[in-house]
């Protein structure tokens, strides 16, 4: 699309009357004609949002075998195919081969179903055109066209409207507005926010009560909406913390191996007096010893488990990496509506002259009852009751619709909806009521106003015909009279006056909506225009957006796991704060400062970091300023995760370390930005995803221990063997120490990568951003722990070998000595220690066989050590492997040695954390 700007000013679009904004449009009220619809085609091109650039799918495709660990897996392969072992270079380039495919296909079926902006545009709009209507596809509309707006359509551009009855517009997707905003004609005369103005209405926007008609000023990537879409494309991406950290760690081990293999070289060179060439191979072997191979696979594995696990909890993840970042996040900034309530308006309170009544059930669903004191009612219990649900039911223009499911939706306004679904609790019949009272006119809601106004067919049984709803104060207005028992009318005295006022205000300090609802009589000779005066009040009704399910518990688990949780929203600060404080963000003794989008203009970014470190709601907010939350708290080093559904989201989620899109109520701009999709839009999945991502980095570190225990035995023989100058030959051959790198080592690392998560986790603080996955405790336990048990045992398997086969030092270095058991027993015995090593990695301080742990919970563990087993057993009496890897067949003393080894170890592991624990209660 060609990116023009039009050629006139907005603001006097929006500050003109109709004649002229159709002057400065060139258009006229019978439409254009062909003529000028080719011509400005041309000019402002098709009526679509450019897509966003994205990666060729060949290059999304060789990232995954480029990455920091890639290429140390493919220096690896190479040092195999040097040292002429091509067998296993050829293993190490093919776990590359498939990890890099399993990661990419992850990715790309994840993101298969995003790049759909489009999808919330009509596929045709009806227009003007030639002095005509005619339906036409929505990407052919042009600035100057005239479309007719009816009630229930998707606004397909920048609209200013000409001519608009009762219209009321659902801008929650550009603002984040909950309530349906009227629209009007009238000329605006102070413009702050373009959005905020009544005679415009905007592309992605829906119609929901009204009609009107209006012509396009702005079409495709020069809308509102456009222009956040254009915004969230020039965010690029980041690393997460996760990637960053692989690649710290690669460098790390990287520098490791080349340092230690570098350093082995010149010893043998020169202490043992090896020949330069098999000084290089045997160095070449160190470095491949201390290359985690696994490591890359594992991280795969355990991602992509994690993304199942977090589907299960309603959670899509579309990138692997995105599910550590989760884990690492220490503030989450949420929407309330949708996210931390139910987004379904529902009736708590009613209130009459006579009593007031409460109202039990949440959501849509018609399950409740309306209570007095104890006593359960029905509306025809109490006539001034009934008359209060039906005044709510008939002033009522949503609709409510049963799906398959039995789940329940609404088509219009939520809070008419639910006056609805209080009818229902009361015993009316709905649909026989609406039949029997059908609506002859209306005077639709306006916002200066506040009130609404229906005329029914109705018998002369009934107190009224015509009923009204509205802002309390609006209402009691146009009220002279009231209604109290059995539906007397008295006069509305100043005292009755205070007393409907003051049940309002108690109403609305409990952060409630309410509705006034009042009525009167009306003959068919009176002007229906003047049948807002001198009515009679009825009542009121207190509404709340409930909470949703489980949202309490799980920012308890998020207040318990130090994770900061900051409303962002669009709707008014009362209501927000009160919700904040009914399910625990703050507790109600603390203090909670309320920032409106008007304050937060005015404020600093130094004030508003101030504002940051202690409990703070925003609300009222516009899309920029949630993109500028966000970054203030990311430069004051958190680790941020970002709700949104909204196209005025996008930014934001962009923005965001990790953005959160609802799948239910979220738009296909919302859900292309964010980097997780909730399926149930619901917050508490969040938390369990939090989790999930804490497991992926706590099993990562689990295998890297496990890994680097492995190495320190591995490198023990060739140790000794050069402090030795060459006396002490080699315990374990190059081929040896791959064959545990590639093959016993290999599955039961994998298996810690698909560790249950620990239920203390969420019991800790996130990560340091500064703190890496080695760190000094995991070194020492994986070096002077685990490490040198196994060295200790494997050397000494070695030496008691081969004494008991009669073998001197001195005879070990004879010429031509064959000291193939002992090497064997050597492999074995690292095998065998590595499979009480890994069982022993599972916990961190927790007891293997602590009492609310499965010892059986892991399979893909025991599946690994099964496989170590039967790998070594293959080793030592095929001939072919044997000849291979040098080994030969054991005698039964060394298999009930190997075979009873694993036990003391545990149990010496076992007993260390015993006294860490008591440590740690003390």
């Amino acid at each position: 699309m060609k990116d023009m700007q039009t050629d006139f000013n907005l603001d006097e679009i929006l500050k003109s009357n109709a004649d002229q904004v159709l002057g400065l449009l060139l258009a006229s009220t019978n439409g254009l004609n062909t003529d000028d619809v080719k011509q400005r085609q041309e000019q402002y091109g098709p009526n679509v949002l450019e897509k966003a650039h994205q990666t060729p799918l060949i290059m999304s495709f060789l990232q995954n075998f480029i990455s920091m660990m890639a290429i140390l897996l493919w220096i690896a392969g190479g040092i195999a195919f040097i040292a002429g072992l091509t067998e296993l270079g050829i293993a190490i380039w093919l776990v590359n081969l498939i990890n890099g495919v399993f990661s990419f296909w992850q990715e790309f079926q994840a993101g298969k179903a995003t790049a759909a902006l489009n999808k919330l545009m009509t596929t045709e709009t009806l227009v003007l055109r030639n002095g005509q209507q005619k339906m036409i596809p929505t990407d052919q509309l042009v600035p100057g066209d005239i479309v007719i707006l009816n009630e229930g359509d998707r606004v397909p551009a920048d609209i200013r409207l000409l001519d608009a009855s009762g219209m009321r517009v659902d801008q929650s997707t550009l603002t984040g507005e909950v309530n349906p905003v009227s629209k009007n004609t009238a000329i605006a005369t102070e413009i702050s926010n373009h959005a905020a103005v009544h005679n415009m209405v905007y592309m992605g926007t829906s119609l929901m009560q009204g009609h009107g008609r209006g012509v396009v000023v702005t079409t495709g990537m020069n809308t509102e909406f456009g222009k956040i879409a254009r915004l969230t494309q020039t965010v690029h991406e980041k690393l997460s913390p996760l990637q960053k950290e692989l690649n710290i760690l690669t460098k790390q081990l990287s520098l490791l191996a080349v340092g230690i293999g570098i350093i082995f070289f010149f010893c043998a060179v020169f202490f043992v007096h090896y020949p330069v060439v098999a000084s290089f191979i045997f160095a070449l072997g160190m470095i491949v010893a201390f290359i985690p191979e696994g490591l890359l696979p594992t991280v795969t594995l355990s991602l992509a488990g994690a993304v199942s696990n977090m589907a299960r909890e309603h959670a899509l993840i579309k990138k692997l990496a995105s599910v550590e970042t989760l884990g690492s996040a220490t503030v989450i900034c949420s929407d309330k509506t949708g996210t931390l309530t139910q987004n379904a308006m529902t009736v708590a309170h009613l209130w009459t002259s006579v009593d007031s009544y409460h109202v039990t059930g949440e959501g849509y669903q018609p399950n409740g009852t309306i209570f007095k004191g104890e006593t359960a009612l029905k509306g025809s219990d109490e006539p001034v009751l009934r008359e209060l649900l039906l005044g709510g039911l008939l002033t009522d223009n949503a609709m409510i619709k049963e799906n398959a499911d039995h789940t329940f939706q609404i088509i219009g306004d939520p809070t008419e909806a639910c006056l609805e679904v209080v009818a229902q609790k009361g015993g009316l019949n709905v649909k026989a009521l609406r039949q029997s009272h059908q609506k002859v006119d209306e005077l639709p809601f306006n916002s200066n106003r506040k009130m609404m106004t229906v005329k029914v067919q109705a018998n002369q049984s009934e107190a009224f015909n015509v009923y009204s709803k509205g802002a309390p104060n609006k209402v009691l207005d146009h009220c002279t009279t009231y209604l109290t028992t059995d539906k007397q009318i008295k006069p509305l005295t100043d005292n009755i006056r205070r007393k409907i006022m003051a049940a309002n205000d108690g109403y609305a300090a409990q952060a409630l909506r309410v509705l006034a609802v009042a009525g009167r009589q009306l003959d068919d000779t009176d002007d229906f225009k003047t049948a807002e005066q001198n009515m009679t009040f009825i009542g009121l009704s207190a509404m709340f957006d409930p909470p949703r399910n489980q949202v309490i518990e799980a920012i308890a688990d998020c207040h318990r796991a130090h994770i900061k949780i900051i409303m962002i929203t669009g709707d008014n600060g009362i209501t927000a704060e009160s919700i904040a404080r009914k399910i625990g963000i703050v507790s109600h003794n603390d203090q909670m400062r309320v920032v409106t989008g008007g304050e937060l203009t005015n404020l600093s970014d130094e004030a508003l970091k101030d504002a940051l470190k202690g409990d703070v709601l925003f609300a009222r907010m516009a899309s920029e300023q949630k993109y500028r939350i966000i970054a203030c708290l990311q430069d004051m080093g958190h680790v941020v995760a970002v709700t949104g559904d909204g196209v005025n989201d996008a930014p934001a989620l962009k923005r965001a370390d990790i953005g959160i899109a609802m799948g239910r109520s979220g738009t296909d701009v919302a859900k292309e930005a964010a980097d997780v999709i909730l399926t149930d839009d619901n917050f508490a999945s969040i938390v369990a995803a939090i989790k999930a991502g804490r497991g992926v980095y706590s099993n990562i570190r689990k295998f890297l221990l496990y890994i680097l225990s492995s190495n320190v035995p591995e490198a023990f023989p060739s140790i000794l063997f050069l402090l030795s100058g060459g006396k002490i030959p080699l315990a374990l051959t190059v081929m040896q120490i791959l064959l545990i790198d590639l093959g016993t080592d290999m599955i039961p690392a994998l298996g810690l990568g698909r560790e249950p998560t620990e239920p203390t986790v969420m019991s800790q603080p996130p990560r340091k951003k500064a703190e890496h996955l080695i760190t000094k405790n995991t070194i020492l336990k994986a070096f002077a722990w685990y490490g040198a048990l196994s060295s200790i045992l494997s050397a000494s398997a070695f030496f008691f070998s081969n004494y008991l086969n009669g073998h001197s030092l001195n005879a070990l270095v004879a010429t031509g000595f064959d000291y193939r058991q002992a090497t064997t027993l050597t492999l074995g015995t690292i095998i065998f220690c590595q499979m009480a090593v890994v069982l022993n990695c599972r916990y961190d301080l927790n007891s293997l066989f602590y009492p609310h742990h499965n010892f059986w919970s892991n399979g893909l563990v025991y599946a690994g050590i099964v496989f170590e087993a039967l790998l070594f057993i293959a080793v030592c009496y095929v001939p072919l492997l044997q000849s291979v890897f040098g080994t030969t067949p054991l005698i039964l003393r060394d298999w009930l040695y190997l075979i009873l080894l694993p036990m003391p170890l545990i149990l010496l592991n076992e007993l260390r954390k015993y006294f860490l624990r008591k440590k740690q209660v003390a």
